[in-house]
Order: C-alpha cells, then sequence, then structure tokens
C-alpha cells in the first residue's frame, strides 16, 4: 500500500483511493503511469522510460502519455501542478513524500472490489453517469451529472460511458462490433526513409482506429515473401501506399468492404519532406486519411432515418450543399456567413424534413451566436430553433458525427460547457481527429479556467490538423490561451496564423493587439485596433468581451487583463 498526499494506492487491487475511502477509477494504463511514479522515490522519470514501462513492446506518441498525464492530474486534483511535476529536464516525476506501509487484512476484506477499466486500451477515460431530466439538457444527461464526471476524470477524456445512456441499445447489445483490418501501409518512395515512414503511419492509424467506440480492430500479419494479410476475418481493410515525390510525402489510402471488394472511401494526404518534423509528418499524414475514412465509416454505421430511395435521390446534393457552405465562411466574415445561411435555408425550404440539411445549418448558426453576429432578439429563437433540430436528431442518429459535433457547438455556444465537453468528447470516439470537436474542448477548457489544458488540446488540434476548413479555430484558440496566461510572445504566432487563414474576424486582431501592447509594440497594437474596429465598428470595453455566464472566476479575471491590454492600445472605452 503505498500512501500520498492523502490517497492511497493499492497495487494489490489495482486501485486508487482518495483520503476518504472513495476509489477513484483510472484506466489502466493512467494507473500503472501512478503506480510508477508512486514507486520511484521523488526520481524525474523521462517520457521514453514512462512510455516505455506503460507501453512496452508498442509503438506509441506522446500523445498518449500527455493523455495519462492529464488524467492523473484530474484524478488527483492537481489543477495546479503541484504533484505531477514537469521538470525541468522534459521528464515529470510526483512531487510527494511516498510511504510504503502493508495493507491490513481486515481493511482489505472490507475494501470495495477493484473498478479499474480493463476495456480495451482506450484513450478516452471512463466515468459513469446516469441520465436525469433537466430542461434543455442534451443526451438525457444532468449538468450534475456531467459535472461530476469533469471533477472525476478531467475534461478531455471522459464521452464514452458519461454517453453511454443514449447508445443505441443494438449497437450495444446486439451486433457484433465491424471488425476493421488496418493493413500496412505499402512504401511506394523509393526512398531510404520511407519504410520506417510507412511503418509508423500504419502504427498511428491502427492505433486511431482501435480508439472509435463501435468498431473493433484486428491486426494484419505477414508472412516471409507474401503480402500482408488479416489475422481473422474482417469487415472491411483499410490500404494504403505511400510515396515521396516534390520533396512531399503523400497518403493514399482506401477503405474496402472485405466481402465484395467494393471500395466504401478514397483519401488521400500530402505534407512537406522538409518543412514539417518527421513524428508532425507521421501525425497529419494520419491524421488526414483517417479523419476522411473514420467520418464515412461513421456514415455506413449511422444511415439515415428517411427511406432508402429518398436517400439514394438526396444524399448527394445534401453533401454538395453542407460542402458549399463550409467553404463560402472558411474565411469567416459576416457576409460569408449570410451567404452560407442562406444557401442553407434554400435547401430546407425545398426539404423540411432534410434533417441533415437542419443539423447543419443550426451548427452554422451556433456559430453565428458565437460570432455574435445575431442581434439581442433574433438569437433566443435561432438558439430555440436549433435545441429543438438536434434534440431530434441525437434521438434518431445519436452515434453521427455531424449531429454530434452541432450539439457540441450548440452547447458551447449557450456556455454549457461542462456538458459540452462530454459531447465533443463523444464526437471525438468516433472520429479521433476532429479537430472541429477539439477545438470546441479547448474552448470549453478556456471558460472553466484549465487554460494549459486548453492549449495542449489547441496543440493537439494543430498536430492533426483536421478537417483544413477549421484550422483558424484552433489557431487562434492556442493564441488566446497563451495570451489569457500572460504569455503573449507565444501567442503572437499562433494569432498571426490564424490570421493570415481567416481574417475578417475582428476578435483575433483585438486579441493580437493586446499582445502587441503588453510586449511594447504600440504602433503594431494601434495598427490591430484599427483594423479591428474596421472589422467590427462600434466595439467598446463593454462589447469587446466574449459571453461570461457560467465562466470560472480564474477566467473572468484573466478576461479582464485582456481586455484591459486592448483598451490600452485604443479600444474605445464606450
Amino acid at each position: 500500500m503505498l500512501r500520498f498526499a492523502g490517497f492511497e494506492l493499492d497495487q494489490q487491487r489495482a486501485e486508487l483511493r482518495s483520503a476518504d475511502g472513495v476509489a477513484i477509477k483510472l484506466r489502466p494504463k493512467t494507473f500503472e503511469m501512478l503506480r510508477l511514479f508512486a514507486a520511484s522515490g521523488g526520481r524525474v522519470l523521462s517520457k521514453q522510460e514512462l512510455m516505455e514501462a506503460v507501453w512496452p513492446n508498442v509503438h506509441v506518441g506522446e500523445d498518449s502519455l500527455f493523455q495519462c498525464i492529464r488524467e492523473l492530474r484530474a484524478a488527483l486534483g492537481d489543477e495546479r501542478r503541484q504533484l505531477i511535476k514537469l521538470a525541468s529536464g522534459g521528464g515529470y516525476l510526483l512531487a510527494a513524500e511516498v510511504v510504503d506501509t502493508p495493507d491490513v487484512t481486515a481493511q482489505a476484506e472490507a475494501a470495495p472490489p477493484a473498478r479499474i477499466d480493463v476495456s480495451p486500451p482506450n484513450p478516452e477515460a471512463v466515468v459513469t453517469a446516469h441520465p436525469a431530466a433537466q430542461k434543455r439538457a442534451m443526451f438525457g444527461l444532468s449538468r450534475r451529472a456531467a459535472a461530476a464526471a469533469v471533477a472525476g476524470l478531467g475534461v478531455i477524456v471522459m464521452g464514452l460511458a458519461v454517453a453511454a445512456p443514449v447508445l443505441k441499445p443494438d449497437l450495444l447489445f446486439k451486433r457484433t462490433p465491424p471488425r476493421i483490418a488496418v493493413m500496412p501501409i505499402v512504401d511506394a518512395s523509393n526512398d531510404s526513409r520511407g519504410v520506417a515512414m510507412a511503418a509508423e503511419v500504419t502504427g498511428r492509424l491502427t492505433d486511431g482506429f482501435a480508439r472509435i467506440q463501435n468498431i473493433s480492430v484486428v491486426a494484419a500479419l505477414a508472412s516471409s515473401g507474401s503480402p500482408a494479410a488479416p489475422a481473422t476475418s474482417s469487415d472491411y481493410e483499410l490500404r494504403g501506399e505511400l510515396q515521396l515525390a516534390d520533396q512531399s510525402w503523400t497518403l493514399r489510402a482506401r477503405m474496402i468492404k472485405t466481402g465484395s471488394g467494393e471500395v466504401q472511401a478514397v483519401a488521400t494526404a500530402s505534407v512537406s519532406a522538409e518543412a514539417v518534423d518527421v513524428q508532425l509528418a507521421q501525425a497529419r499524414l494520419a491524421a488526414g486519411v483517417g479523419h476522411v475514412l473514420a467520418r464515412r465509416l461513421n456514415e455506413i454505421l449511422e444511415p439515415r432515418a428517411s427511406s432508402s430511395a429518398r436517400r439514394m435521390m438526396s444524399a448527394g446534393g445534401d453533401k454538395v450543399a453542407v460542402e458549399q457552405a463550409l467553404a463560402s465562411i472558411n474565411q469567416t466574415t459576416r457576409e460569408r456567413f449570410g451567404a452560407a445561411q442562406a444557401m442553407l435555408q434554400k435547401v430546407l425550404n425545398d426539404d423540411p424534413d432534410n434533417l441533415d440539411i437542419a443539423v447543419a445549418l443550426a451548427s452554422l448558426q451556433m456559430r453565428g451566436i458565437q460570432m455574435v453576429w445575431f442581434s439581442p432578439e433574433e438569437a433566443p429563437i435561432v438558439e430555440a430553433k436549433a435545441n429543438a433540430t438536434l434534440e431530434q436528431a441525437l434521438r434518431s442518429r445519436p452515434n453521427s458525427i455531424p449531429v454530434l459535433e452541432a450539439s457540441c457547438r450548440f452547447l458551447s455556444a449557450t456556455n454549457h460547457f461542462v456538458e459540452s465537453l462530454v459531447t465533443c468528447a463523444k464526437a471525438l470516439s468516433f472520429d479521433p481527429w476532429d479537430g472541429a470537436a477539439l477545438y470546441l474542448i479547448g474552448l470549453g477548457q478556456i471558460y472553466l479556467g484549465r487554460f494549459d489544458d486548453a492549449l495542449t488540446t489547441f496543440q493537439e488540434a494543430d498536430r492533426y490538423d483536421t478537417p483544413p476548413a477549421s484550422r483558424w479555430t484552433w489557431l487562434l484558440g492556442a493564441g488566446t490561451a497563451n495570451a489569457l496566461m500572460g504569455r503573449y510572445e507565444e501567442a503572437l504566432p499562433w494569432l498571426q496564423r490564424s490570421i493570415a487563414i481567416t481574417p475578417g474576424t475582428g476578435r483575433s486582431h483585438f486579441l493580437l493587439a493586446a499582445a502587441y501592447q503588453r510586449l511594447g509594440r504600440d504602433e503594431e497594437a494601434r495598427a490591430a485596433i484599427a483594423e479591428g474596429l474596421r472589422l467590427r465598428p462600434g466595439t467598446n470595453r463593454q462589447s469587446v468581451w466574449p459571453p461570461m455566464k457560467n465562466a470560472s472566476p480564474i477566467c473572468v479575471a484573466a478576461w479582464e487583463r485582456v481586455v484591459q491590454a486592448e483598451v490600452d492600445a485604443g479600444l474605445p472605452e464606450e
């Protein structure tokens, strides 16, 4: 029995207990990492040492390590990082005295059974909550239950069992999960780096698909002199080739229905072979094809509720309308937003029962709410209609990625940040490379005062860089998180990159002005304020604030400092 900082680590039962004896659920990998820290005698453990000990003989990226660290800090209530500390050389240590004492037999007999989740490795922490009635609650999940989930296990990694009460019963109990075989990527690069690159990308793709909750992933075996084949029968195969041309790595991948050989989806991703470091290139290649294939797989497993005849007639047009609407707001301005809204509204007027278009419109309008592009009179009407649409969509398609994304955005736009985190986590459980969901998670973390966690989330989205249309959002998010922590020098490149992609929001320029002002670059600060006011005329100290309902005091205080910097740079008081 290892005791530290009021906690008990029962190695025999693989259980962590709080000071009052309540067991705290941890995933097996997270528990093993905590056990290593507790048994290290206060020694700094390097990242490589931790990864080799927790994932022996398995390649994982640093994302898995950071995930466990975040889970441990959340479980230990270590928001200020005083227990699990980052050492100056890069590793981590447990900064607490650990007492090794024998367990008492009576205590062992009285202790509750181990509560460690023993499901297959999954980066999503598991915590159980039960649905409770609440006005405007999504998924039948009460705010109290969602808050308990966040407090127990952290805010990125808790989507699966919280959302479990609303999973379709036939998915949980009747259907056998589809089996996906991720075949080794074929190296067609004629480059010495190609074999290793292909193997690493294969591993990242396999890890990603293993995180999708309603499928199972089977390993591929290769015998000498013959191509790889699935270890067991599979429903789908993922195959791909990696090429190097014009100093760019290009990965082409296909999802094939095993029984018929029919190609279900094709995806291509390219990254520079020179400008990006190797691990980042591997992450972006895997994410670039994984994101597309995961969403296509979700479409197959979550068919539309409408008849097959209507589905065949309208599916192509629906997709085109949604894609055109999203493309029109890639360079976000109020005018482009209006054009996108009109486009979707026209399609919906022609087909009022089209739930896919209704969901896309609701998601778009929630972006308008976030950007304050609706009047105070319009906003409540828009919110009420979107809420009704999304509640209907969740009843008919609770595991649909677009529905979950739209619901996540609705909850974020209406300042229900805890619930938004839960919903976004569920979206990630069907598409682990979903940068839009990661952005909304990071936004929720900002409002809850967890700025370091938010920055980590935005950086993860940047590592994946999918979907490209959302890139400016997590760049802006990372700049905002740095600014709120007073790290103005670090904020600048993120904000500048975001503005280079989407220069028409105004808010980005105000944040840039705050960073310049605090760095003593007064002329650039005034120019940024002027551009922000050109894009959003009439903005002043009061109106520049984002909505602060349900925001933590830490967040409110940090925004006050940023707004003051904007005023000092020339933003009008009134």
